[in-house]
């Protein structure tokens, strides 16, 4: 099980977003599952920034699903906060990528959530497969 605490040494990416209304309960507290909403816009723009993008992948007859999620609150992002995802690849296998993430409150710094996911390189029946030779190796260079 991939833990959520201290981020893996390796190339980080950061994106920046604004906690919309729509994103909180009642208190005004972000509802938890947006989390992983935001943890899948840091590891989108993460792989576009490397030059191989996700839609590139998908045409190339792969998906990347997501096979395991951890999260970690340690404190409440709030409506308008300005939030900070800061994404790390952690590993690249022959058949798996774990990413770990820090949400962060972008003014303070402050540590909301610190998560990890790991995806798994699926054909388009849905079965597992190795990831393709070039994007391992241009993922795997980074590391």
């Amino acid at each position: 099980m991939p833990t959520t605490a201290p981020l893996a040494a390796g190339p980080t990416h950061t994106t920046e977003l604004r906690v919309r209304y729509a994103e909180t309960d009642q208190m005004g507290i972000v509802y938890h599952a947006h989390y992983l909403v935001w943890c899948e816009i840091g590891r989108t723009d993460f792989i576009r920034a490397l030059g191989v993008p996700y839609a590139e992948i998908e045409r190339g007859g792969v998906a990347l699903a997501v096979a395991e999620a951890a999260l970690r609150c340690h404190a409440p992002a709030r409506y308008d906060d300005v939030i900070r995802v800061e994404t790390t690849l952690a590993t690249v296998r022959s058949r798996t990528l774990t990413f770990t993430y820090r949400i962060l409150r972008a003014g303070s710094g402050a540590l909301l959530v610190s998560a990890s996911t790991t995806l798994v390189s699926l054909d388009p029946t849905g079965r597992v497969i190795a990831l393709p030779s070039a994007v391992r190796a241009q993922l795997s260079g980074l590391r």
